[in-house]
């Protein structure tokens, strides 16, 4: 059994069990619980339920795992024959959320 959850703005696959990483939540502390009621669908094995936009009485609890960075990028802007050369670094937040149960 899965279901696809809109965290954020984001649609993810949800499966039991299972961490995802998601855009970083700010507002929660590390390992508090947290219930998303914006599900899309929710597949069984023998059947599946899709919303309009969202499935009815359809929730995923999930617990803050970490907060983390991901690998640093570089931004390098150049223009020819001007002499202007500007190079900047970026590390994107993430959070990883732990799926803990979905309510059909």
């Amino acid at each position: 059994m899965y279901a696809l959850v809109e965290i954020l703005g984001k649609q993810y696959k949800a499966i039991e069990g299972e961490t995802v990483q998601v855009d970083y939540i700010s507002k929660q502390e590390v390992g508090s619980a947290i219930e998303y009621a914006t599900v899309l669908a929710v597949v069984d094995d023998k059947n599946a339920r899709f919303g309009t936009p969202y499935v009815e009485n359809a929730k995923v609890k999930v617990t803050l795992v970490e907060n983390i960075k991901g690998d640093k990028i570089k931004v390098f802007k150049k223009k020819r024959r001007k002499g202007y050369r500007r190079t900047q670094g970026h590390r994107q937040r993430y959070s990883l959320v732990t799926i803990d149960k979905i309510i059909a």
